[in-house]
């Protein structure tokens, strides 16, 4: 028996590392959806959706989407929606915010030991006449 020739035009045929969602564009979901509209024998959705490789969902879902006019133009980008830039004054706002927040916090701080003080020199000159050895 003779070995069969390999050639390297074949397909790879190991699975990829990672999987990928497959897109699909918005001109593609409206000629499946104009195909599948416009089928007129029974099992024609079937095959064409097999032929494809789709879901029923996929058609209910663009189906959906045509109803609510996202498929007249591209597709939505997904995830979360880009934030805005901070302006310059708002991030000059939240900087003194926060000094004003350290000084308020230093200055009780100063207050509470100048209070400290005060009842510490009451309470040494409450002892220094209590004490009996003294003149006073």
């Amino acid at each position: 028996m003779m070995p069969l020739p390999t050639t390297d035009a074949s397909p790879p045929t190991e699975v990829p590392d990672r999987a990928r969602r497959r897109t699909f564009t918005a001109e593609f979901k409206r000629r499946i959806l104009r195909e599948a509209d416009n089928a007129k024998k029974a099992g024609d959705v079937a095959a064409l959706l097999r032929r494809e490789g789709l879901y029923s969902s996929h058609l209910v879902d663009w189906r959906k989407a045509r109803e609510q006019g996202d498929l007249a133009g591209g597709t939505k980008p997904r995830g979360p929606a880009p934030r805005p830039a901070p302006d310059a004054r708002d991030l000059r706002i939240a900087e003194l915010e926060l000094e004003n927040a350290k000084l308020d916090k230093r200055a009780r701080r100063a207050e509470a030991m100048v209070a400290l003080q005060k009842k510490v020199a009451l309470l040494m000159e409450a002892l220094s006449n209590d004490e009996p050895g003294e003149k006073g």
